[in-house]
């Protein structure tokens, strides 16, 4: 997440001063940036995962009309309906496939975000061990 940008989910003089121009102009404007100030950074995670579950429901929904259109829909002709139901397969291969690489680079994202929060933390100890204190000199 970009840190510099001017509306971020924290106290900054533009968020709430956007806050406070909504609740004059509309009060739910006003609400909704409290709100985003409040669980702004909570939000791609809740997105991630509402994203997740709506694949997930709408994946099974494909699955349950696949069966049923094959098991109740036929052709007449065995042939179109023996290749109709190859290349179906096929199909849902490719789609298993791509929602496996989709889950890996997900992952490979956490994976990458929690190094990043990782090096960030380090970087500051470092830099906390690193300062003298307070009026003396660097502790030994």
């Amino acid at each position: 997440m970009n840190q510099s940008a001017w509306i971020r989910p924290d106290w900054t003089p533009a968020t709430i001063a956007l806050m406070v121009l909504g609740f004059v102009v509309f009060w739910p404007l006003g609400l909704a940036m409290l709100a985003y100030i409040l669980f702004g950074d909570r939000l791609r995670e809740f997105k991630g995962d509402a994203n997740r579950r709506a694949d997930g429901f709408f994946r099974n929904c494909r699955r349950s009309s696949r069966r049923a259109y094959r098991s109740g829909f036929s052709t007449g002709n065995v042939a179109f309906d023996d290749w109709r139901t190859a290349e179906l397969d096929r199909i849902e291969e490719q789609r298993r496939k791509l929602d496996e690489m989709r889950e890996e680079f997900d992952t490979y994202l956490r994976e990458l975000r929690r190094a990043k929060d990782q090096e960030e933390f380090d970087r500051f100890m470092r830099d906390r061990g690193n300062r003298p204190p307070e009026g003396g000199y660097p502790a030994v």
